[in-house]
C-alpha cells in the first residue's frame, strides 16, 4: 500500500522471528524482524528491529493480505481517507485506526461489520468513477474461508455503523474516534470493565504464545464531540505488544447489545 511521501505499508505473517502477523511502515533504512530474509546487521534483538504498526493475534486475523486506502469521497463518509486490510485467513476486511507516535506508527484493527467473504481476500483497488471497492481472494491453505476463488464488490449504504476511524494512545488515557455517536446509556450500563493485554517473544522459533497476560481495570470514560470521541481511562496502561478490548457501541433493532471489538499495540505513551 503506497503513501503520498514513499513509503508504504505491507503485512507479514507469523513465522520464525515474526511472533504473529504484523502490519510494517517500511521506510528506507529500516529492518523489519525477520532475520532469516537478507539483512547487513548483527543486532538480532528487538531493539534492532523497526516495530510494525501493530501486531494482530490469531484470534483477531491468522493471516491479513494488502492494504488498501479508502478514497477522499463523500461516498464513503466517516471512512473516507481511512486505512482499510484485506484477510486471506478470515475473509474479513478491517479498518485500520493508527497515529504516529514520535516518528513511530503505532495503531489497531477491527472488522467491518459484513459477513464474511467465502475466500480469503488479498486484494483491493476502489474504482476511479463509482468508488466501489472491488476485492478478489481465493483458498489455497490454513483460512478460514475455503471456497476456491471469488470476486466481490463492496459498497456504502446510508446506514452508519459505529467504526473507530482514530485510535490514540496518552498516559492513563485511550482516545478512540467514531464514525457515528456512541449510545451512551449503553455504555454506562454495559461498560467496558477492564482490557486484556499481553507481550510476545520474538525468537528464532515459529510465532509466540501470549506471555505477561494481564488485565488493565477502567477507572472511568468519557463521551466528546456528539458522542464521537470516547476516551477510556486506564491507569495501568503501559507499551504493549497486544491489547483487545471490547466496545459497548448501542442497541441493535432486536434489542440485543452492539459491541465493536479493538486489538492494538501500543509502543509509546504521550
Amino acid at each position: 500500500c503506497l503513501n503520498e511521501d514513499g513509503t508504504f505499508f505491507v503485512t507479514d505473517q507469523e513465522g520464525h522471528w515474526t511472533p504473529k502477523n504484523r502490519i510494517n511502515w517500511v521506510r528506507p533504512g529500516k529492518f523489519y524482524g525477520n532475520w532469516m530474509g537478507y539483512h547487513e546487521l548483527e543486532d538480532s534483538s528487538d531493539e534492532g528491529m523497526e516495530p510494525p504498526m501493530v501486531w494482530i493475534t490469531n484470534s483477531k486475523d491468522r493471516s491479513p493480505g494488502e492494504l488498501v486506502w479508502v478514497p477522499e469521497s463523500e461516498k464513503w463518509g466517516a471512512l473516507a481517507g481511512r486505512l482499510i486490510n484485506l484477510s486471506y485467513g478470515t475473509g474479513k476486511i478491517f479498518i485500520v485506526p493508527h497515529e504516529n507516535q514520535g516518528g513511530v506508527m503505532q495503531g489497531g484493527v477491527a472488522e467491518l461489520p459484513i459477513p464474511a467473504f467465502p475466500t480469503g481476500v488479498m486484494r483491493g483497488r476502489f474504482h476511479p468513477d463509482t468508488q466501489d471497492l472491488y476485492a478478489c481472494g481465493m483458498f489455497a491453505w490454513a483460512g478460514n474461508q475455503h471456497r476456491d476463488g471469488g470476486f466481490y464488490k463492496i459498497r456504502p449504504t446510508k446506514n452508519i455503523a459505529p467504526l473507530p476511524v482514530e485510535l490514540k494512545f496518552r498516559k492513563g488515557q485511550i482516545w478512540i474516534k467514531w464514525t457515528t455517536g456512541l449510545d451512551p446509556a449503553t455504555l454506562k450500563n454495559d461498560s467496558v470493565q477492564f482490557i486484556e493485554a499481553w507481550d510476545l517473544r520474538r525468537s528464532g522459533n515459529y510465532g509466540s504464545p501470549h506471555i505477561n497476560e494481564r488485565e488493565w481495570e477502567i477507572s472511568g470514560y468519557e463521551l466528546l464531540n456528539n458522542n464521537k470521541t470516547l476516551v477510556i481511562h486506564v491507569p495501568q496502561i503501559e507499551p504493549t505488544r497486544g491489547l483487545a478490548m471490547v466496545i459497548p457501541t448501542g442497541i441493535s433493532q432486536t434489542g440485543e447489545i452492539q459491541s465493536v471489538e479493538i486489538h492494538a499495540t501500543i509502543h509509546r505513551l504521550e
